[in-house]
């Protein structure tokens, strides 16, 4: 069972993810999320569950790096 510590931990985490992907949008792109998410092949709905920081597959979270052209550790940097 997860402890609420590890539980709050664990959101607070999935949040900075949702942020990073939502920053990185904005800062490359001058398009919307229902934009983006239609340019790079997502779902709209899908695509803003993940700049909210839902809970998402690794095969998500690798089209997303994908879409932004970016590597994993290149992702991941700013987040450490």
């Amino acid at each position: 069972m997860i402890s609420k510590k590890s539980q709050i931990s664990e959101d607070s985490r999935l949040a900075a993810i949702g942020n990073r992907i939502r920053t990185l949008r904005k800062a490359n792109t001058n398009l919307s999320a229902e934009d983006f998410a239609n340019e790079k092949g997502f779902d709209r709905v899908q695509y803003s569950r993940i700049e909210n920081g839902a809970n998402i597959t690794m095969k998500t979270l690798l089209k997303v790096v994908d879409a932004h052209d970016m590597t994993m550790e290149e992702f991941f940097r700013d987040l450490i």
